[in-house]
């Protein structure tokens, strides 16, 4: 039964490559992601991450990167290849740029450059609304909480260092959150249309989904298809605009179907000499930026 409606069918697309990512055969994910390598030297591998495909295996995970990297090795290089080694993670629903090493010495340098903030990481999102200023930077603490709800779940959340005194109007400094993290993300908005936006993102820091909650609950722009983030105490599925609908033809009621666009577009690596590796966003991506009328910045 194929859905009739496009978003339904999209979605129904990208679940089933997902689905079927986790149900093929390792040596076919490997293939795949073989397919998908956008550079490699004697040090460095680098693959274009698929939608839906974790990086780490778990509870209802058949496969993942890290399972296959020692039969991706072999076809790249000879039967006796070494394994790959994951530098750096992307979240199971963000797609792009993704380095892996050759060896467990590159794989630590590589992993200490992350640390170091040494690796200049953009990404691509198309997000709801337009951030105003159009341009800066958002720098709040980001914190776990338990959200109490008819259904209680954990997110991640702004731990911020000021509020505004409802009394008097004043800002006040408010006693710092020994558990929140200092978290720094720079934006840029490079398209404006049908009521969202497309952004560049530089998270200077790495903590755990920092670009959504920032975006979320910094800007109050959240991230197309972040049904997650796109409410704090439910979990629901995300309410867009009628104009946006309107262009994607897609009714409300539908809306949970959207997946997530968030695309890691750009990293800089400085191994020696810097390597700039670039990685189209994927095709469901750019499909609705057309619908969307956001015209993609020619690099």
């Amino acid at each position: 039964q194929i859905p009739k409606d496009p978003a339904r069918r999209r979605l129904r697309e990208l679940t089933a490559l997902s689905w079927q990512l986790q149900r093929v055969h390792p040596n076919v994910l490997a293939k795949i992601l073989k397919q998908g390598t956008v550079y490699q030297n004697e040090e460095i591998v680098v693959i274009n991450k698929p939608y839906g495909l974790p990086v780490h295996g778990g509870p209802g995970i058949k496969n993942c990167i890290a399972d296959v990297l020692p039969i991706l090795a072999k076809m790249l290089e000879n039967m006796r290849a070494e394994p790959l080694h994951l530098c750096h993670r992307l979240d199971k629903e963000t797609t792009g740029v993704m380095v892996l090493a050759r060896s467990k010495e590159t794989a630590e340098k590589i992993r200490l450059l992350f640390k170091t903030r040494q690796v200049e990481k953009i990404y691509w999102a198309i997000v709801l609304g337009d951030p105003d200023p159009a341009e800066g930077i958002v720098e709040i603490p980001i914190i776990e909480k338990e959200v109490q709800s008819h259904q209680s779940h954990y997110k991640m959340t702004l731990a911020p260092n000021y509020r505004l005194c409802p009394e008097h109007g004043k800002v006040v400094k408010i006693r710092k959150n020994r558990s929140a993290e200092m978290a720094v993300t720079r934006y840029r908005q490079l398209a404006g249309a049908s009521a969202c936006s497309l952004l560049e993102l530089q998270p200077i820091t790495g903590v755990k989904h920092q670009i959504r909650v920032h975006l979320a609950y910094g800007l109050g722009c959240p991230i197309l298809g972040d049904h997650k983030y796109s409410h704090w105490s439910k979990l629901a599925p995300q309410k867009l605009p009628e104009l946006t609908l309107r262009r994607l033809k897609l009714q409300q009621s539908k809306a949970r179907h959207l997946p997530l666009y968030l695309h890691a577009h750009r990293l800089c690596l400085p191994l020696g000499q810097p390597i700039d590796l670039v990685c189209k966003p994927p095709h469901f991506f750019q499909k609705t930026l057309r619908k969307l009328e956001l015209d993609i910045p020619k690099d």
